[in-house]
């Protein structure tokens, strides 16, 4: 085993340390979280740690599931507000947006406000979006509402993660990642079917509605119990690039997302010139981040862009969220304006393929082990990309939409839980941390331009669809087809990529065992599933 595989070892199992302070008398029943990086784990896991523990799992797994919601209560918010569905896609899109622009700066935020602030602060904004939205009386304020939600969704997960690696012993943290692993798979999955039951007889306001009340008393008990406040550890906030990676991110977003407009009948602005300033904004972005990267002040340290297995593995989980994003966006559409089901009835229709994805996780996890990482990939994008075009050229049926929908999550199951892990085990050192920055804001990035893209093609096909004399709901259907063929390209080119990753005995320090997999430790694989979702 080399030098690097063994120090990449040693951090995992070895949790940092960092200096605390305590601003009041210690109270025995208080549970002690220390700052990122975190503070040496206790050798037992004490009660008012578990209790803590079960408050963020609660609180991730309420933040979660609110992510998931609108996907099923789309279309009567575009009755209610009269908009198209190239607009209304900007709920999941504004939100995906948002996450990718604060999370790069969470790091940051945690060492600089501590524990405590940050919880409510996430939890905080997360109960003022959700208020906000359960009373919106405007499409615009609505939009304002998730974008608000989202920035607390964006704290809420690192905080979680970093607190488990603090607070629990070494020997325990498999069992309480699987906890996480379950929490972080179920919420996304129960999203859609939640939403349906809610709206079989309320309206969409009590989606968001009935979520405030917990959120606001996870609030609560977290302001009660998270007691620990400890000292900034981190230097300035270089405020010129957090605008860039606003412009960067959204301007891109906001280009796919006019081409939708623009075909439907929307906005008349040209989407290119928004394209033009995000690429612009973006390569900005990046030579800045190298200029600060040798001083250590780089809010995403993009120099992990050129270690390779990082890059590959980085490169075919954006493919997959790009295509998937986007079929989760298409596929109620497809189920209540098409084959006219019920909102409950579009969410059942997810819940299956969904629930399939985030229970195999784990065990994708103990196979990744034991294979390595492209033996399971290439299958899951073939099997992925056969799924998508099963949906795009199949009969429109209920059946054919739940048997479709299943396989591409069985495939994407196979594919994120080893990318991830192969991803985070390329770096190592103080660029761990960037690396993982750098995949969530690229995912979260990923998945809204793929939202944007596939309905930017469906509401283009449908026009054109209607224009030759096609119905309503033929043309509709057309152009969610045409999009379906999107999302398979994506696939098929992350498969290509997925060939060229190369074998244990190929990674540079692999040794023998499982290369990357085995650089991060043994349960990688579910550490790395937890995460990646």
């Amino acid at each position: 085993m080399s030098e690097t595989t063994q120090c990449r070892e040693a951090s995992d199992l070895d949790p940092p340390t960092a200096h605390q302070r305590v601003t009041r008398a210690p109270d025995p029943s208080d549970a002690v979280v220390p700052d990122a990086p975190a503070a040496a784990a206790p050798a037992t896991l004490t009660p008012a740690n578990r209790r803590l523990l079960a408050l963020l799992l609660c609180s991730a797994f309420v933040v979660i599931l609110n992510e998931t919601t609108m996907s099923v209560a789309l279309p009567p918010i575009m009755d209610d507000f009269g908009i198209s569905a190239a607009a209304g896609q900007w709920l999941t899109t504004a939100f995906l947006l948002t996450m990718a622009v604060v999370i790069p700066t969470t790091g940051w935020l945690l060492g600089r406000l501590g524990t405590r602030v940050s919880f409510v602060v996430a939890m905080g904004a997360f109960s003022v979006g959700t208020a906000l939205a359960a009373f919106a009386p405007t499409f615009e304020i609505l939009l304002t509402a998730r974008v608000v939600q989202a920035s607390g969704t964006a704290v809420m997960m690192p905080l979680l993660m970093t607190t488990v690696m603090a607070v629990v012993p070494a020997r325990a943290r498999g069992r309480v990642m699987g906890n996480v692993a379950l929490v972080i798979a179920a919420a996304p999955a129960l999203g859609p079917t939640a939403s349906g039951l809610v709206l079989r007889s309320l309206s969409w306001h009590w989606i968001f509605g009935l979520v405030l009340p917990i959120a606001l008393v996870a609030l609560a008990c977290g302001a009660r119990w998270v007691r620990a406040e400890t000292e900034a550890e981190t230097g300035p906030l270089d405020v010129l690039s957090v605008p860039l990676a606003v412009v960067a991110f959204g301007g891109l977003v906001v280009g796919l997302s006019l081409l939708g407009e623009a075909s439907d009948g929307g906005s008349s602005t040209t989407p290119w010139v928004a394209v033009v300033l995000g690429v612009a904004a973006l390569t900005v972005f990046v030579w800045r981040q190298l200029r600060l990267a040798p001083a250590g002040r780089a809010l995403l340290d993009v120099r992990v862009l050129g270690i390779r297995d990082f890059t590959v593995a980085l490169g075919i989980m954006c493919l997959a969220m790009f295509a998937m994003f986007g079929v989760m966006m298409l596929l109620p559409l497809l189920t209540q304006r098409v084959l006219g089901l019920e909102p409950l009835g579009a969410g059942l229709v997810m819940l299956p393929g969904a629930l399939a994805m985030g229970l195999l996780g784990p065990v994708v996890g103990r196979m990744y082990d034991a294979v390595g990482a492209r033996p399971l990939a290439l299958p899951g994008l073939v099997l992925a990309a056969g799924a998508l075009a099963l949906l795009a050229a199949g009969p429109r049926a209920v059946g054919v939409v739940l048997a479709g929908h299943v396989l591409m999550s069985l495939g994407m199951a196979l594919v994120f839980t080893p990318m991830f892990t192969v991803a985070l085990s390329a770096v190592a050192g103080p660029l761990v941390a960037h690396g993982s920055a750098t995949i969530g804001t690229l995912q979260q990035l990923a998945g809204a331009a793929g939202t944007a893209a596939l309905v930017a093609v469906m509401t283009t096909g449908q026009a054109s669809r209607l224009a030759a004399g096609a119905s309503e709901s033929d043309a509709l259907a057309g152009g969610i087809q045409s999009a379906l063929w999107v999302g398979v390209g994506a696939l098929v080119v992350a498969a290509l990529l997925a060939v060229s990753l190369r074998r244990p005995a190929d990674v540079p320090g692999g040794g023998a065992g499982n290369g990357a997999g085995d650089a991060a430790g043994d349960g990688a694989g579910e550490r790395a599933h937890a995460v990646g979702h």
